[in-house]
């Protein structure tokens, strides 16, 4: 049986989920997660989350996983976009692999849906209205994530499937940005609900 959503790596073969074949106003480039970066926890809640009827059934599978929480309580999606296990790619480095004896690129696979519906590969990116079929709250949670996601720079997948200490220093960088701005948009907002009591020291009068 045919799973969608699965796929791998071009350069070295290891396995992706994708979660969106088109990331919006950028039709060369997807979002996926590499299941190998996840724990067993992770792993196994991503997998049943794939299979699922609500994985299958999904349009991008990112519109399920925002729906969907981790063993720990956190929302999938975002979850693996704070810990950088949500990452952009060129879609010309994914391969699908919908089963054992099939496999496709995925930049051919959106030209060639893209010409079934006489429509061009930007479009097939979910926008507007098709957002608002579902759950709005998770709508607005994968919205949010796709377009920050949308401003970093795509990883390159190298031949030999290794990434450079420069690679790696890269990454660490921008994940340590996007938490930084995240925790800070975080604290305002806690600021605004309570804002935070400061101590007034009392000056010690001279005798």
């Amino acid at each position: 049986m045919a799973i969608k959503h699965v796929g791998r790596i071009r350069g070295n073969k290891r396995k992706v989920i994708v979660a969106y074949r088109v990331v919006p106003n950028e039709p060369e480039n997807c979002l996926i997660v590499q299941t190998e970066n996840l724990d067993a926890s992770e792993h196994d809640a991503l997998i049943k989350a794939v299979e699922s009827s609500a994985g299958q059934e999904a349009y991008e599978f990112g519109e399920a996983m925002a729906r969907t929480q981790l063993p720990d309580g956190r929302n999938m999606l975002a979850g693996f976009h704070t810990t950088g296990k949500l990452r952009k790619v060129p879609t010309s480095e994914i391969e699908m692999t919908p089963d054992t004896r099939s496999s496709i690129m995925l930049d051919e696979l959106n030209k060639m849906i893209a010409e079934q519906q006489g429509v061009s590969i930007e479009d097939l990116a979910l926008k507007g209205s098709d957002r608002e079929q579902a759950n709005s709250n998770a709508r607005k949670e994968a919205d949010a994530t796709v377009e920050e996601l949308a401003s970093v720079q795509p990883v390159e997948a190298p031949a030999d499937g290794v990434l450079s200490d420069e690679d790696l220093a890269a990454q660490y960088r921008s994940q340590a940005d996007r938490l930084y701005k995240e925790a800070k948009a975080l604290r305002e907002q806690a600021e605004e609900l309570v804002p935070t009591k400061r101590k007034t020291t009392k000056k010690t009068e001279s005798v």
